[in-house]
Parts: structure tokens; sequence; C-alpha cells
């Protein structure tokens, strides 16, 4: 069996063990995990391809083209009216449908127009803000927001910190694995210093019960996990912020101590939001931005910060100087002489 397309044929996958060949959406998956893609990512692609098969009415892609492709994107962009962000995820979704699974590189992909991004300037609190939505947060919860601000990580960057990366000698935090791949150390504020040591003598001790119980396994990367296969069980590779629970891996099976649910920072956030009265819309991103934002504001150059922050491009960066009092802020208006 084969399908036409573009004069190009396309042979149907072998058929498997049990005679039939492997379903599309398994093909999805596999290929995600052999180039060792997130959990999030496998399903955010699976989704969007059986989008995509379901509203033309499962046809194979290799019988749709170009305008099919358009078509579904523009009614995600005109009816269903999502985020140009959602649109290109989407767009994303199909690339590697047709280069990675189907193994296709179609001209006609590269034409396929991506919805264009608003340029909006970050949401920034100030040092006061800051200050109060923090009183109103404590526990593990204050130790994770206090950290984001303190050192501009992301929030899935926080959740997935190991013991190993915190070097409290040195007062350097290692982000392995950040967006685009890459591996930074920020600094490790004097501030949090102790009650980051704090927690993780309670991650030893929650490590030595798991064990005791047969567990403390910790999903590591599939090479790692390959090259050291007693790593998963040591102290130094598990996350700084365990769940409170074991869970099952839902690729292999088995039970393990996740890191925690980030809803539980992102609730929080909100909550103390509304408790210290600021109306500006919260999130533990924009601790990221008010991090990099008093950088500048304290002298640091943007240089420094792009590479605190992980960005490949200091023109990515440069967006904070557009909220700095050299802005619109530092220009006294004509009304006011």
């Amino acid at each position: 069996m084969s399908y036409r397309h573009a004069d190009r044929v396309v042979s149907a996958p072998k058929a498997g063990r049990g005679g039939s060949p492997p379903k599309l959406l398994d093909q999805v998956r596999a290929r995600c995990r052999r180039l060792n893609y997130s959990v999030r990512t496998e399903r955010a692609y699976v989704g969007w391809i059986r989008r995509f098969v379901l509203t033309n009415g499962m046809r194979h892609p290799c019988e749709l083209g170009a305008h099919e492709v358009e078509t579904f994107l523009t009614d995600l962009a005109v009816r269903v009216n999502v985020a140009a962000s959602t649109q290109n995820q989407a767009l994303s979704a199909l690339l590697f449908l047709y280069r990675e699974v189907l193994g296709l590189d179609l001209p006609w992909m590269e034409g396929v127009t991506r919805a264009k991004r608003p340029q909006r300037l970050p949401v920034v609190l100030s040092r006061a803000e800051v200050e109060r939505l923090l009183t109103m947060i404590d526990g593990e919860v204050w130790l994770m927001a206090a950290l984001l601000y303190g050192t501009g990580m992301r929030l899935m960057e926080c959740m997935r910190l190991r013991i190993k990366d915190v070097d409290f000698e040195r007062r350097q935090i290692t982000v392995r694995d950040g967006k685009g791949a890459k591996d930074r150390q920020v600094p490790l504020p004097e501030t949090v210093r102790d009650r980051l040591k704090s927690a993780v003598e309670r991650v030893r001790i929650l490590h030595v019960q798991d064990v005791a119980e047969g567990y403390g396994a910790v999903w590591l990367p599939h090479a790692l996990s390959r090259k050291y296969p007693n790593a998963e069980r040591e102290f130094a590779w598990q996350y700084v912020f365990p769940a409170r629970s074991r869970s099952i891996d839902p690729r292999s099976g088995a039970s393990r101590r996740h890191h925690v649910d980030e809803a539980i920072l992102q609730r929080a956030i909100r909550v103390a939001r509304m408790r210290a009265g600021i109306d500006k819309p919260v999130t533990p991103h924009v601790l990221r931005h008010s991090f990099a934002t008093h950088l500048l504001e304290f002298g640091a150059d943007l240089r420094t910060i792009q590479a605190l922050l992980g960005h490949k491009d200091v023109a990515t960066t440069q967006i904070y100087t557009h909220v700095l009092n050299r802005g619109a802020g530092g220009v006294l208006s004509p009304l006011d002489r």
C-alpha cells in the first residue's frame, strides 16, 4: 500500500508483529520519544495532529497538501480565535509530522505562513510590589517564588531543579536544558540560602524513606538513564521540589516521585496578588521580568542579563529597557511643564 502526494510515492509503514502497520499517532509518539521530546510536547503534537486528521475527514496526511494545512490554521485563527502562539504550535506539530514521522520534506511546508506574534511589553512589578507579594506567601511556595525573582529562572526550570545543580559553596545554580536546550548559571541569592539548605535536607529524608520502601527512582533523560543506569536512585538527581506523593510515569509505567505540580505555585501567586492589592496581572513569569528590569535599574549591562536569562539574542533582552524610567516614565510631559 502507498500514498501518492506531490508526485512522490510514500510507502505506508511496514506491518508490525501483529501484521498491521502501527497507527499514525503511535508513530508520532514513538518519534517524539526517540528524539527525547518532553511529555508536554508529545501530548501537544499528538493533539494537534489528531485534530488535523479529524478536520479533514480521517484522510491520511500524505493525501493532504498546502491548501488543507492553510485552511486548518486559518480556521484556528478566524473561527476558534486562538492566539498566535497557539497557531504556531499547531504548525510546528504538522511540520514535525511531515518531516520527522512521514519523512517528507515538502517545499510547500516552507511557504506556510506563521502567525505573527504581537510585540507586547512585559508586566513588571516594582520592588515594593514584589516585597508585598512575597509577604503573602509562605513555606515551600515562598521559596519557589523567591527563586524565580532572585535568579530569573523560568517556572519549569525552577520546578525541574535537581539537588546536584545547587552549589551552596559557590553560591550559584546551574539551570540544565533550558529553552533551546542550553545550560546556564544563575546566582544563588543569599536571602534564600538557608531555606534552600533546609529544603534539600527535607528531600534527603524523603528520599531515604522512598528507598526503604523499594522506590526512590526519579525520571532521567533517556541518554543519561542508559549511560548511568543507577543514577535515577541517587540523591543528587532528586528534585529540589518533589511532589508529595509518587506517581506513575505515563511512558514507562514506573512509580516515581516527580517534581511538584507547577499549578501549585501559579495558584499561590494568584491568591497572593489579590491579598497584596496588586492590580497588575501577575504570573510566575512576571517575577522573571521583574528580575531583569530591576537588574537594569541597578546598573547591570544587557549582555550580563542576557546570559542570566538564557536569551539567544540580546535583542530579546532589550525589551526590558522599554519599561525602565529611561523610557516614557523618564520624560516630563509638556502638560507638567
